[in-house]
């Protein structure tokens, strides 16, 4: 029976998203695909929503998004495959994503992040095509003051770990003067389908920690920045894990000594 219930619902969900893709694609040939906030914050939010409540979960959001006149870099930390549709559920105000270039052999995936302007990511491997990607997505962000979600951990981690952050966030952030705004997933390990799909029925906390000022922030200072964050994470990770409860103090502290980076082999 729970073979034929996660059978239905994946079908569902594909038959779903395809269908909402292309309704989103009709409604973007007379708006000339000029409406990216239409498209982000109305459609796809609708869309990530519902496939949520086709599984049967719902998500919480404690505090709420910056507003969409300051330029933002959001990060998270990433475990599942749900916290794509979480975060197109969000709607946060004025901002685009970045995401794994490999989804875009997912039709239904290629059409919506056409339409909202992802940046479409390439591993780790091809450094200079990362190189590149980043480059232009600095040039478009600092013309149009969007903000933008990335995920520094690249990929989902299932280890019950906060896992390695890569610069790319922290770079973009020095590089725009842009705040970061960090956000804690909390996703029960009972509902939590990892690297896979079978989600279970249950509830999603997403908690806004404050945000941090990186207008004194150099490229000096990239490794040191990235770790101080890291740790934050850390932080809070090990506090939820043990009292269900943020810890007191959610400031950074840049005094944190380096990861080396032996540690992540």
């Amino acid at each position: 029976m729970k073979t034929l219930v996660t059978q239905l619902r994946v079908a569902a969900t594909f038959v779903f998203m395809t269908l909402g893709a292309l309704v989103m694609l009709v409604v973007a040939v007379p708006t000339l695909f000029q409406a990216r906030r239409f498209y982000s914050e109305v459609m796809a939010a609708w869309l990530g929503r519902t496939v949520l409540r086709i599984w049967g979960v719902k998500f919480h959001m404690h505090g709420a998004p910056q507003s969409a006149s300051v330029q933002t870099i959001y990060v998270s930390n990433h475990s599942s495959t749900l916290d794509v549709f979480v975060l197109i559920g969000m709607a946060l105000p004025r901002t685009r994503f970045f995401l794994s270039g490999f989804l875009r052999k997912l039709p239904p995936i290629a059409i919506v992040g056409y339409l909202i302007r992802i940046f479409w990511t390439v591993p780790q491997e091809f450094p200079n095509r990362r190189r590149a990607i980043f480059k232009r997505a600095d040039r478009i962000l600092r013309a149009t003051r969007d903000s933008v979600y990335l995920s520094p951990e690249g990929m989902r981690v299932t280890t019950g770990e906060i896992g390695h952050f890569n610069k790319g966030s922290f770079h973009l952030a020095t590089s725009l003067h842009a705040q970061i705004a960090p956000m804690y997933f909390s996703i029960p390990s009972a509902i939590d389908p990892g690297m896979g799909y079978e989600a279970k029925p249950g509830v999603i906390d997403v908690y806004f920690l404050p945000t941090i000022d990186t207008t004194s922030w150099t490229l000096d200072d990239l490794e040191l920045n990235r770790d101080a964050v890291r740790e934050l994470f850390v932080r809070v990770h090990a506090s939820m894990r043990a009292t269900g409860r943020l810890p007191e103090s959610l400031t950074v502290q840049r005094t944190v000594t380096p990861v080396p980076a032996e540690a992540y082999a």
